[in-house]
Formats: C-alpha cells, sequence, structure tokens
C-alpha cells in the first residue's frame, strides 16, 4: 500500500476560511494564513486552497491572501477557485502554487486541461469534480455546487485524465459536511476507470473514517477533509498515529508518548 496523504482544505471566501454543510450554510472559522501556518507544522501532507466563489462570482482567484499563504508554508500547496485559462495557472503558479486544481473552468473549456499540462506537466493538473447522485447516475456539479451540469461524472473524470489531468479531487455533495463518513461507492466507482492519485473529499467525521477509507479503497492515495481539522475534532497528530496502528503507511508517524 503506498503512503498516505492528510490534506486540509482551505475554503476561502472573501479572505477567510469558512466551512459549511452540503456548500450551504457557511460559517466563519479564520484567516487561511494562520491555519495554513498551523497545518504546515503539525503533521499536513499537503494543503488546499479553494477561492470557493471565485467561479460564481466570474472573477479571479484572490492572489494576495495566496502569495501570503504559500510564503509561510513548507509542505505543497493545491490552488483552485476562478480558473479559467492557462494564463490564469502560470498566475497562481507564480504565487507559490504547487498544483493548480481546475473545476469550472474546464467544464466550460475542456481544452484548458490538455493546454495546462501540455505547458505545465500533468504533474501540476488537478481535476477538481464536485458530484452527486441525479436519478441514479453520478453528476457533474459546477460553481461551487450550485449547477447540475448533467454531465456523468465517471465519464468526466476519464476524459479529464485522459486530457492531461495528473490528479483527481472527487467531492462528494453527498457526504459533504455531512460527517457521516466518505463516500466510497463514488470513490470506487473512480478508482476503477483512472490510474492517476485521488483524493477522497467529503464527508469525514472523525478518525475512522480515513481509516476506513484506505482499508476499504486501498487505490485512493488522499483523504482531504475540513471542518474536522478547523474546529479541532481531529488532530492530524492523532489521526497518523490512528492510521499507523491500523498498518496503513503515513509520513510522521509518531507512536504516542
Amino acid at each position: 500500500m503506498i503512503t498516505k496523504r492528510i490534506i486540509p482544505c482551505l475554503d476561502v471566501k472573501n479572505g477567510r476560511v469558512v466551512k459549511g454543510v452540503n456548500f450551504l450554510g457557511l460559517a466563519d472559522v479564520s484567516s487561511p494564513v494562520k491555519l495554513a501556518q498551523f497545518y504546515s507544522g503539525c503533521g499536513a501532507d499537503e494543503l488546499v486552497f479553494y477561492d470557493i466563489t471565485a467561479s460564481a462570482e466570474g472573477r479571479a482567484l484572490f492572489t494576495d491572501i495566496l502569495t501570503e499563504v504559500a510564503s509561510t508554508i513548507f509542505i505543497p500547496l493545491t490552488v483552485g477557485g476562478g480558473i479559467n485559462t492557462v494564463d490564469d495557472f502560470d498566475r497562481v503558479l507564480k504565487c507559490g502554487a504547487d498544483k493548480v486544481s481546475v473545476n469550472s473552468g474546464a467544464l466550460r473549456d475542456p481544452s484548458l486541461i490538455s493546454a495546462a499540462a501540455r505547458r505545465y506537466g500533468d504533474q501540476c493538473v488537478v481535476l477538481s469534480v464536485d458530484a452527486k447522485r441525479v436519478d441514479g447516475q453520478y453528476q457533474v456539479f459546477a460553481k461551487g455546487g450550485r449547477e447540475d451540469t448533467g454531465l456523468d461524472a465517471i465519464e468526466w473524470v476519464k476524459r479529464g485524465v485522459a486530457s492531461g489531468a495528473g490528479e483527481i479531487v472527487l467531492n462528494s455533495i453527498d457526504t459533504d459536511g455531512v460527517k457521516s463518513g466518505f463516500d466510497l461507492e463514488m470513490l470506487a466507482a473512480v478508482c476503477a476507470v483512472v490510474d492517476v492519485p485521488v483524493v477522497a473529499s467529503g464527508g469525514a467525521g472523525c478518525a475512522a473514517h480515513f481509516q476506513k477509507l484506505f482499508q476499504s479503497l486501498p487505490q485512493v492515495d488522499a483523504g482531504l477533509a475540513a471542518s474536522i481539522f478547523h474546529f479541532g475534532e481531529v488532530a492530524i497528530p492523532d489521526l497518523k498515529r490512528e492510521l499507523a496502528a491500523a498498518g496503513i503507511p503515513v509520513r510522521g508517524a509518531h507512536p504516542s508518548p
């Protein structure tokens, strides 16, 4: 089993980290810079920074806060929100991002994936997919989960990887923020059709959910979560110790004192 990554996610709106349930009812949490520094120092393997309203509001991603976040952490940083062109990739990477996440921009212009992959390499292009069950099918939603595209999520993921996406972040809207566990069924369907890293997002409520994720679907590379980390419900060092004790390989896990 490959080493699993634990990834906190900063959903940023108007310069503050927020977190809601099923993408609604957003609540203010903290400064993204302070949270990023905290996670960088406590064992997170990577950090994801989403400007969650950039696409819906039709504007560019906030680069001043992003630059400050990138300059103060020592772990890989993935950034998304309002990424619509290759120039947007360039702007975000120059701010210090290691990878760039595309979602609504790629849905509008699928050629963005291949153009960015050619210029910056597959490893730099992350395809983020917000999916939800509709009439028994996994469908892709755009604009932060607000708009049903009618696209089949499995086919969209396959197309994205074929175009050059080097990683998939699958966020289940059905489980997002509910804290009842990751959407293992949807994740299994995605893992069955791609050979790039898959990051599970949406639904983590406790350490046991990460253990179940990696034991049930060893092909999943990473678990991403927000509120359980932000509100101190799960501490990353404790989570890694529990995973290591269960035989799941993680970076930097230390035995309990």
